[in-house]
């Protein structure tokens, strides 16, 4: 039973001029699974590595439940960790393997041999239990990682990129299985990790970092749905999301919102958040959410199909705006999709989607209310 709880914690490395983390405060509930996401430099490696103890911290500090632990070596944190490189013992069994940190603690052979079995069912590795770990898919090898860290009985496991050296098929089945045996076992774990697929497939919740700062925690519909900021509404989606150039405009007590030459009525919730409020806004629309229609089905052209790119069931297209033309709009429709690039379409875009962020700021409009 363990909640991690980062307090004001912030990390410097010498010589460099900005923190690697910077006044982190977050918390992994008990028996969660929590992401750290984010790009390379974002400091979520330097996150994982001092909850590990195998990073010093700058400043604040780390609890599980309420005892501080910045001061503990990493052997008394109870802690297991889950690498991308497996870290296996190649003239080892797969048995010799996961019961090796059993050995190393000392714990008598017949619970041990327990624990191990345990582990070799609940991982469907029974029926490579006596052979050298030498030889086998790097899949079966990161199954066997996961089973020697489970085995111990941890109070917090730290997977670090554990599936990036695997090739598509394993890291699908993998992440299913992570996420299968971390619910099972109800340990709480925290994953590092640049890809969103991953992280959205894997966790309970993520939170977004970028350049050490914390951009924001929540489930992954919750990302995807409300987003934070500019940052977080590009790096959640796949493809990014669109940001269009737009503003806030006012008639009559009406307010619209001005976007690709035209005006968007708006809810009365969001016609509230935006009283008082006017200039220039940026305007996000997931290319999952724009429509398009040829020209001469009901609605006059405003765009033009730049690119087309076959995805099987779904065509990705880049428009070009006649009212911005060196502005790009990404759009996903379902595939085979029948425009080409010249083609003419008109753009649909549907209010109740449209994200609106402050164009200074970055932040959500409706986030900062």
């Amino acid at each position: 039973m363990t909640l991690v709880r980062f307090q004001s914690v912030s990390k410097r490395y010498p010589g460099v001029p900005t923190p690697a983390v910077a006044d982190l405060n977050l918390d992994c509930a008990d028996g969660e699974m929590l992401a750290l996401l984010g790009p390379s430099g974002c400091g979520k490696s330097s996150t994982l590595k001092m909850a590990a103890g195998l990073e010093s911290l700058s400043g604040g500090e780390i609890f599980f439940n309420d005892e501080p632990v910045s001061r503990l070596a990493p052997g008394a944190r109870n802690i297991a960790m889950v690498f991308e490189d497996y870290g296996l013992y190649p003239r080892m069994t797969v048995r010799e393997n996961i019961a090796f940190p059993l050995v190393a603690r000392g714990m008598a052979r017949a619970q041990a041999v327990v624990r191990v079995d345990d582990a070799l069912a609940l991982l469907d590795l029974g029926d490579m239990a006596d052979r050298p770990v030498q030889g086998l898919s790097g899949g079966a090898m990161q199954r066997i990682s996961i089973g020697r860290a489970l085995v111990r009985d941890p109070r917090l496991i730290l997977f670090d990129e554990p599936l990036s050296h695997l090739d598509g098929d394993q890291r699908v089945t993998l992440r299913t299985e992570i996420k299968r045996l971390q619910k099972t076992r109800g340990i709480t774990s925290i994953l590092v990790t640049h890809d969103q697929t991953e992280a959205t497939a894997m966790v309970d919740r993520i939170a977004v970092m970028h350049h050490g700062v914390l951009q924001q925690v929540g489930t992954p519909a919750a990302l995807y749905e409300r987003p934070a900021n500019v940052f977080v509404a590009n790096f959640i989606g796949e493809p990014p999301m669109n940001m269009l150039p737009g503003r806030v405009e006012g008639e009559g007590g009406a307010v619209r919102i001005a976007a690709l030459g035209r005006a968007f009525p708006v809810d009365p919730r969001r016609a509230r958040l935006l009283a008082g409020r006017s200039g220039e806004l940026t305007v996000g629309v997931r290319p999952e959410h724009v429509a398009i229609e040829r020209e001469g089905e009901g609605r006059p052209a405003d765009a033009t199909v730049r690119y087309r790119e076959s995805r099987g069931d779904a065509d990705s297209l880049i428009l070009s705006p006649f009212a911005a033309p060196d502005v790009a709009i990404g759009v996903e429709v379902p595939g085979p999709a029948a425009f080409r690039p010249g083609d003419r379409v008109a753009v649909v875009l549907l209010p109740e989607r449209l994200h609106l962020f402050d164009r200074v700021s970055e932040r959500n409009v409706e986030a900062t209310s």
